[in-house]
């Protein structure tokens, strides 16, 4: 199970236990890997705004305090800050506000220097709400090229089938090594809805010797948790995906968030790899 944390879409006044500071975020990954999550999934936020950040130093942070805290979770690191286009409304060829367009050198700084476990890149090129995400094949190879110069597993995400056609042609031309982690994102706004038909699609088109994962944004959290799992895939929970607990119940944690994602797992007939299995299965090196 990965526990995605926090995220830079949910803010606080969706959910007040959602954490912002380094010190919150580097606790919730602990507590969820105490419930049952073998990966920490990790953005960081400006901790005055609580907005998403691309900051070295907070990055640096959250990974010092997890480890210091003893945690042997396996530490998943986003490089998504960065990609969002927002066009002014005078003239759409140029950035409005809400824009981050940056470099992908700079989006993926952070991995280069503090060689996680795994990140993730985000193969998407889409239309979501009133912006665009622009992820090209040349700032792919370039975050690409960096995660594999530093020793990290790139999770791949999907967010539609086009975007699983690029990543096999990356696997095809070595820019990605096999064996591949693909987590397919459904339930975004114009992207792979959050159904049965759509995953089994998507699984039907994975290369051999894939390990891969799906999740559910708001209220398909917990549904494509358990369609995962029972569809062979591993599961993904957390206050980046949902803020909810139950139907109009807000949860107190990602802790308490995994710790449902575990008894669903498990009333299925299934059971959670810890953080040292977790790293068997996805090939990558024991602490």
């Amino acid at each position: 199970m990965t526990c995605a944390v926090t995220g830079n879409g949910t803010m606080p006044a969706q959910n007040q236990n959602l954490p912002v500071t380094p010190a919150e975020i580097a606790q919730a990954a602990v507590e969820a890997g105490r419930a049952g999550a073998a990966i920490a999934h990790m953005h960081v936020r400006d901790p005055d705004t609580a907005k998403g950040s691309m900051d070295l130093d907070l990055y640096r942070e959250v990974v010092d305090r997890i480890r210091e805290a003893g945690s042997d979770i396996v530490i998943n690191l986003t490089t998504g800050e960065g990609q969002r286009f927002v066009p002014s409304e005078d003239d759409p060829s140029v950035a409005g506000p809400g824009t981050t367009l940056c470099h992908p050198a700079r989006r993926a700084a952070h991995v280069k220097a503090l060689r996680p476990e795994i990140c993730t890149l985000d193969f998407n090129t889409m239309v979501n709400k009133t912006w665009t995400v622009i992820n090209t094949p040349p700032t792919l190879k370039i975050m690409a090229d960096i995660a594999n110069a530093a020793g990290t597993k790139p999770e791949i995400e999907i967010f539609d089938s086009g975007d699983l056609n690029m990543a096999k042609d990356f696997l095809a031309r070595g820019i990605l090594r096999a064996p591949p982690m693909f987590q397919f994102v459904m339930g975004i706004n114009f992207g792979a809805a959050a159904n049965y038909q759509t995953l089994a699609y998507l699984i039907s088109q994975l290369p051999e010797a894939s390990e891969w994962a799906a999740f559910g944004i708001g209220k398909n959290a917990f549904r494509m948790l358990a369609l995962s799992y029972l569809m062979g895939g591993h599961v993904r929970i957390g206050m980046e995906d949902t803020v909810y607990i139950d139907r109009g119940e807000l949860c107190k944690s990602n802790a308490q968030l995994v710790e449902k994602g575990v008894s669903i797992v498990e009333s299925l007939g299934g059971s959670m790899a810890t953080p040292a299995e977790a790293r068997e299965i996805l090939g990558l090196p024991q602490l």
